[in-house]
């Protein structure tokens, strides 16, 4: 399993990483980065594109693990998958969209509400399920569901 989610990570991400600022031009808008800056820059665009590769694999390889994890709510799963991959794929366009809109305020309007208000949904969603999680393991039903799923797979 390892081996397939790094191959699946580097086949998204490596193209990502040249990609953007294909898809995404860089606005020009007559302010450059500076010698300091521009490692930063670079730093960010790598990282967001190895997070797109894994966000994928995890979107690939992730919901069976997050079924076993909370097998007494399919509902919680599912949260917790769909929250996850957004949190980890969204960062890649996002990046790419703001260096794209320049000083755009219509389009900076756009992209906060196109990534940042789902981000913090995702972040509440989080939050309530791994409260609920905490909630069924004190009760002692995630435990008896757990031993229930490992004994049908």
């Amino acid at each position: 399993m390892k081996t397939k989610v790094a191959l699946l990570t580097a086949a998204v991400g490596v193209p990502a990483l040249f990609l953007g600022p294909v898809i995404f031009p860089p606005a020009d808008f007559g302010v450059k980065p500076t010698a300091a800056q521009l490692p930063l820059f670079i730093l960010l665009g790598v990282g967001d594109a190895i997070l797109l590769g894994l966000g994928v694999s995890f979107l690939v390889f992730g919901l069976p693990v997050l079924r076993q994890v909370s097998p007494d709510s399919k509902a919680r799963a599912w949260a917790m998958y769909l929250s996850i991959g957004y949190l980890m794929v969204s960062w890649w366009p996002h990046l790419n969209m703001h260096a794209s809109n320049g000083t755009d305020l219509g389009g900076l309007l756009r992209i906060d509400l196109l990534f940042h208000f789902p981000l913090e949904v995702a972040g509440v969603v989080l939050a309530y399920c791994a409260y609920s999680l905490f909630r069924s393991w004190r009760s002692g039903k995630l435990t008896e569901d757990a031993v229930l799923a490992a004994e049908t797979t």
